[in-house]
């Protein structure tokens, strides 16, 4: 016999509207729902130095050259206009076990720094525990590891270097020289090529900050300055109104392009040619292509160069052009040494996110 009332359906139909509401999908007991977030004011609490970002930077490649790690082609989007730019990367460091992705997007119209906007991101999990990491501000560890990269390609490339210039006075200009110097400590004569004052200023200023015994040159005309270094750094931004040509290196000479500040016929008639990628140079270095659209061949990566499967240059007269395209996997091996520091340190502040 049915013994429900009217009143008993009611509070059992409202029951099975309340239930309706909540989230039924299953939680593991072990499924976590907080992320750490790591902010960039967060990030400049740490203390590193360069010979531990060298070796970070350097085991990552070594990492992808061996096929422990993975760092798929980026991707890249960007308007007619070329406002703005934005990137997606993602990839797998083996060393340190993380899998990591990485956005940015860059809002500059005017190629002014006045009014740039630029934002980054790099998401972290442990795949060996399937547990988050972390999600930092990209931004330290971006002006980190590009630097260290176009290092380690100068001391693979030019041993004996005893003169350094430096096209550009930004972000990556202000690093280049103290990791360069880190890695290459007999070069004697360091030029920075600028045009604004407070920008030359930086780079003196954080030279010493590394390397207090150090000075640099500043330089007036490019041309000029070219012909005298051995290595040939451009990391300017968009906006330059200067490059350095085939014309005006010498013999010998390494011309690393990381930004601009450097001619794309350093590139198709350097005698040797040197990437991070190949693959992503064919994504990122598009502006470099000939008239017909085309990039010349590479001669080494650098993943092989590091593990010795390939050389850095054939013949100490060679110019060889070198093109540093940021890898994921390197903002992931160093990204996870930064997030393991803040963490230890109680940085950071931890969201509910799933």
């Amino acid at each position: 016999m049915n013994t429900m009332t009217l009143e008993s359906i009611e509070t059992t139909k409202m029951a099975g509207a309340v239930a309706s509401d909540i989230d039924e999908r299953p939680r593991l007991a072990t499924q976590p729902s907080r992320l750490r977030v790591l902010s960039k004011r967060n990030l400049d609490e740490l203390d590193y130095d360069i010979a531990m970002v060298l070796d970070a930077v350097e085991r990552a490649y070594h990492g992808l050259g061996s096929g422990e790690s993975d760092n798929p082609r980026k991707l890249m989007t960007q308007p007619k206009s070329k406002h703005s730019v934005a990137y997606s990367m993602l990839g797998l460091d083996g060393g340190h076990r993380t899998v990591g992705f990485k956005t940015s997007y860059k809002h500059d119209p005017g190629h002014s720094r006045e009014q740039q906007r630029y934002y980054t991101t790099l998401l972290l999990f442990d795949d060996e525990t399937g547990m988050p990491v972390a999600m930092l501000d990209g931004s330290l560890v971006g002006s980190l590891r590009t630097p260290a990269v176009s290092a380690l390609i100068a001391r693979a490339a030019t041993p004996n270097a005893r003169t350094a210039l430096v096209v550009g006075t930004g972000t990556q200009g202000r690093m280049a020289l103290p990791f360069l110097l880190a890695a290459l400590p007999d070069v004697e004569r360091l030029i920075v090529h600028g045009h604004y004052r407070d920008g030359i200023d930086a780079v003196r200023n954080t030279l010493k900050r590394f390397h207090p015994g150090r000075e640099i040159e500043a330089s007036i005309d490019l041309a000029g300055a070219a012909k005298q270094a051995d290595i040939v750094l451009g990391v300017a931004g968009p906006g330059r109104r200067e490059a350095v040509r085939h014309v005006h290196l010498k013999r010998g000479a390494l011309a690393l392009l990381v930004g601009y500040g450097i001619h794309a016929d350093a590139l198709h008639r350097a005698d040797y040619r040197i990437a991070t990628s190949e693959a992503q140079m064919q994504v990122t270095g598009l502006d470099l292509a000939d008239e017909r659209g085309k990039l010349p061949a590479i001669d080494a990566q650098l993943p092989d160069i590091l593990l010795g499967r390939r050389p850095a240059r054939r013949s100490d007269d060679e110019i060889v052009f070198a093109f540093n395209s940021g890898m994921v996997v390197t903002d992931i091996a160093l990204g996870r040494v930064l997030a393991d520091a803040a963490r230890a340190k109680g940085l950071g502040e931890e969201v509910e996110l799933w």
